[in-house]
């Protein structure tokens, strides 16, 4: 149970450095450093190195504030920049996928009349129909990859 009173007060204590603790919490933790001289012994050497470790000299560099903000005005323009392409990409692939659905049978009529024109078999058929619809996709795909800038050559790997 004492453990259990220990763990509390290390806990209340770095409650107390980060936000605060309630009067009543506050009133228990001070009784328990009053009455537990470990506990007060700790946290006066982790007070005593907190206030070392705030002492210690830190070199900032003076135009720091002003390239940060650089930064982040950078990115919020390359992020508005890409929901804008990205916005426009989902609407593009929803026009080809409304347009697809409705052209569906028409291209399917053409790969059958075509196949039984040239005797393929049905399976090549099949399976020209359904490239019909792949590669575009696969192209939308090359080009959002490359859009993201990633390099998708097979001898070099992604960047």
């Amino acid at each position: 149970m004492t453990e259990n009173l220990h763990i509390r007060a290390q806990k209340f204590f770095a409650q107390s450095l980060v936000e605060g603790l309630s009067h009543a919490d506050q009133s228990w933790l001070d009784q328990h450093f009053h009455e537990c001289a470990g506990c007060a012994r700790e946290i006066a050497s982790t007070q005593e190195l907190l206030h070392a470790l705030r002492t210690v000299p830190v070199s900032i560099p003076r135009d720091l504030a002003a390239r940060t903000q650089l930064r982040v005005r950078l990115r919020a323009q390359e992020s508005a920049q890409t929901s804008h392409g990205n916005f426009l990409l989902w609407v593009i692939t929803g026009f080809s996928w409304f347009a697809g659905v409705l052209s569906a049978p028409l291209v399917w009529r053409g790969f059958a009349w075509l196949g039984n024109y040239l005797h393929v078999p049905k399976l090549a058929v099949e399976m020209g129909f359904v490239l019909w619809w792949a590669v575009p996709a696969l192209f939308a795909v090359a080009a959002v990859l490359h859009q993201k800038g990633f390099n998708i050559s097979p001898w070099r790997g992604p960047n």
